[in-house]
């Protein structure tokens, strides 16, 4: 048995050795010249690289295999023909779908035959009997074929809708393409692929003037930033999301300042250049003067226990209970206690289409009361689908937690999101999560999430309901406000429905 095992273990190094050593297939997909090749992986991935534009990365199945597909070169006549003549475009994704067949064929055949050739030579070379090699040559191939099978069973076109990116914030937005219109008008992967390949075909042709991203009219961007903490990166990042994104204005949740003083107030001077509404409520390290000066602000919107209509979009927006930075005050900082202040904060009239806090505690404490809220406060990205079917979305630091970079050995990333809200249902369809290095990094990557069941609907939190022997079973909503119920609803849905969350950091 230990010489088997041995001997399986040595074609399975030769195999691999030879995929290593296969080479790059090369094929014609549409009008973009590619090269493909195979690499063992932890995870089963295909990896677009359409350097120096950037590179996408899609799940798109379970095998221990990574498939890259490089951009080498763009038939610029036959793009410009296919992008132009309709006859052509039509036929477009059908061409696609058989070049990316094709090649992808080739490149598992010549894999095959240099992973079997690799296990032969291999154990031919430790242990010098013919039939050992081919027993090696038989285990290799059938292990390979397994995976090829494997592969293909857990395929998952919707994976094209997911892409997460990494290279030039300026090439993201047109090589990834519309969020909403991936939503709403695709309706299979071969559609995204032939966006995808349009894309880049568009880019190249235009490599030393990037384009703009074409905004979707039928989408309202926002851009969710947090945790500034007076590090003027900052405004370097938000300016150019905002003009690359093309958002139509800024969500701000908190701590913009570092300890509220009157000296910091210049560094929001900023908000009154972007050109866009700018959206604000007030974090635990600003102050009331923070929040003064930033009210001044050209083109600022500071929401303190009210809401207002941005874009189309109804924000309703409650400012921090605390100021940390006063130590002569003692802080309550208890999540219970937090979700309580919420609680009595409860908006009035119609359900918002989104709550703007700073603490996720403070968050917690409206879920039911909207389909999104946005917070901030613990530097970590996380995305959390509460109880009563809200979702929240704690974004990062902005500013890279400020100074607090330096206290750790990584420094703490710069991280920001671009929301894509339906213009006629108010609901949240995707986003796209931005990441860049901190302090002394070069690196940026940008991840695509789709909301999927963007009309869910919003049930409220249950209220106090004694039973025949008087004890509480449900946890009591205070009466500062009545329950919020998901518009067009004609009576509360009681029972709570099932969590399902997931984090990202």
């Amino acid at each position: 048995m230990a010489i088997l095992a041995l001997v399986l273990l040595v074609a399975g190094v030769g195999a691999w050795l030879g995929i290593f050593l296969s080479g790059t297939v090369r094929a014609q997909i549409g009008p973009v010249e590619t090269g493909m090749s195979l690499r063992p992986s932890w995870h089963g991935e295909t990896v677009v690289d359409a350097s120096p534009l950037g590179t996408l990365t899609f799940r798109t199945h379970d095998a221990p295999l990574q498939l890259r597909i490089t951009l080498d070169n763009i038939d610029q006549d036959r793009a410009k023909a296919l992008i132009e003549d309709p006859r052509l475009a039509d036929r477009l994704p059908g061409l696609i779908e058989s070049d990316l067949l094709d090649g992808v064929r080739a490149l598992a055949i010549r894999s095959l035959l240099c992973a079997g050739a690799g296990a032969l030579v291999a154990v031919l070379l430790v242990f010098r009997r013919p039939r050992v090699a081919l027993l090696g040559l038989l285990a290799a191939s059938v292990a390979l074929a397994g995976t090829g099978v494997l592969a293909a069973a857990t395929f998952r076109p919707s994976s094209l809708i997911e892409p997460r990116y990494s290279g030039l914030v300026a090439a993201a937005p047109s090589l990834v393409g519309s969020a909403e219109s991936i939503v709403t008008r695709f309706e299979s992967y071969r559609s995204q692929l032939t966006k995808l390949v349009t894309n880049v075909s568009k880019l190249y042709d235009t490599l030393s003037t990037l384009p703009l991203y074409d905004a979707d009219p039928k989408s309202i961007r926002v851009l969710h930033v947090s945790d500034i903490h007076i590090n003027p990166i900052a405004w370097n990042v938000i300016r150019s999301l905002k003009d690359q994104f093309a958002v139509d204005f800024i969500i701000d949740t908190g701590d913009i300042s570092d300890h509220g003083t009157k000296a910091e107030n210049k560094f929001v001077d900023e908000i009154g250049t972007l050109g866009v509404p700018y959206v604000y409520v007030r974090g635990n390290h600003d102050s009331m003067t923070t929040q003064k000066a930033v009210e001044k602000q050209k083109n600022a919107i500071v929401l303190d226990k009210k809401a207002q209509t941005v874009e189309g979009l109804t924000i309703y927006g409650l400012g921090d209970p605390r100021f940390t930075p006063d130590k002569s005050v003692t802080v309550d900082s208890d999540p219970a206690a937090l979700a309580d202040f919420a609680r009595a904060h409860l908006p009035q009239g119609d359900q918002p289409d989104v709550i703007a806090v700073h603490d996720p505690d403070v968050g917690k404490g409206f879920s039911g009361a909207t389909p999104l809220v946005l917070a901030g406060h613990t530097h970590e990205r996380k995305t959390t689908m509460l109880p009563t079917r809200t979702r929240m979305l704690v974004q990062g630091s902005t500013g890279g937690a400020g100074l607090r970079a330096l206290e750790h050995a990584q420094p703490t990333p710069v991280q920001a999101s671009v929301l894509y809200f339906d213009k006629e249902s108010k609901r949240l369809r995707a986003w796209d999560n931005v990441t860049l290095g901190g302090l002394g990094e070069q690196s940026v990557y940008i991840q695509r999430h789709v909301e999927p069941n963007p009309q869910r609907m919003i049930s409220p939190e249950p209220t106090t309901a004694p039973s025949p022997t008087g004890s509480v079973t449900e946890t009591s909503t205070p009466s500062a406000g009545p329950p919020l119920w998901h518009q067009g609803q004609s009576s509360p849905m009681l029972q709570r429905s099932p969590t399902d969350g997931d984090r990202e950091s």
